[in-house]
């Protein structure tokens, strides 16, 4: 059974649509159809530079078209690491093992020094201002960071980053947290389990303030978690209203951050 609209008049859901470059933009096309029925819904795109070394995506024309249209259309584009893999040295220990390994290998920033981390970010922010985008905020791939890349990250300029739990504002120091529902769709077991527990989530939360939407490529590439996520949607847009993430944490802060 689907939750309940329960939520409060002002309350929100922040929709963010992960691993963005010209290798997944097709995967999310039939999630973009659908949600032309409801045109007041702007997306937070997380846009990787060289996705696993595949090529830049400034070099792809159309894509950057395509980018440079939503955010016309008031989609937020924050940069999401640079390579989105683990190329760091492999985990010393069983603890980064699972963390680095048996969780993801797409943690990027988990194990990285500051230098290399801000060299990245640099690198990254160097193509958004290239195309005349903004970046206030940043996400790294995988949601793990260092002690190094945490303080690369905060040095950047940005006005927040966002892990698993919620908001960081380096410029105050505001920690801000926030539920999130993601899935993890790379199996059929997988999608029945993830199903089940974002459904008891969405309930859970439903009089929280602020719920935050992690949608990825391979949720797409899959009928279940597809048409999940649309119905989630849906639902949510009946009874909260939708905004990127910087606009909630303006509203929030006074645009104070």
């Amino acid at each position: 059974m689907a939750p309940r609209p329960d939520s409060r008049p002002d309350s929100a859901f922040l929709l963010s649509l992960h691993d963005v470059c010209p290798a997944t933009w097709a995967d999310y096309q039939p999630l973009l159809r659908a949600l032309e029925r409801h045109p007041r819904i702007p997306l937070t795109l997380l846009v990787v530079p060289d996705f696993h070394g595949g090529g830049r995506f400034i070099d792809d024309e159309p894509f950057c078209q395509a980018l440079e249209q939503r955010r016309r259309r008031g989609d937020e584009l924050v940069l999401h690491g640079y390579f989105h893999h683990d190329d760091s040295p492999p985990p010393a220990t069983p603890g980064g093992w699972v963390r680095r390994r048996l969780l993801t290998h797409e943690g990027e920033f988990a194990a990285l020094d500051g230098e290399t981390a801000a060299a990245r970010i640099q690198r990254g922010l160097a193509m958004f201002h290239q195309l005349g985008w903004p970046a206030r905020g940043f996400v790294p791939p995988g949601w793990m960071t260092s002690a190094g890349s945490r303080a690369a990250i905060a040095e950047a300029g940005f006005s927040y980053w966002t892990d698993r739990d919620g908001f960081h504002c380096p410029g105050s120091g505001l920690f801000l947290a926030t539920p999130t529902l993601v899935w993890s769709a790379r199996s059929p077991w997988r999608r029945g389990l993830f199903q089940g527990v974002n459904l008891a989530r969405e309930w859970v939360y439903r009089s929280a303030p602020v719920l935050r939407l992690a949608v990825h490529p391979v949720d797409m590439r899959h009928q279940r978690s597809r048409r999940a996520w649309i119905a989630t949607i849906e639902r949510l847009a009946g009874c909260r209203r939708a905004l990127t993430k910087s606009q909630w944490l303006d509203e929030l802060t006074g645009d104070a951050v």
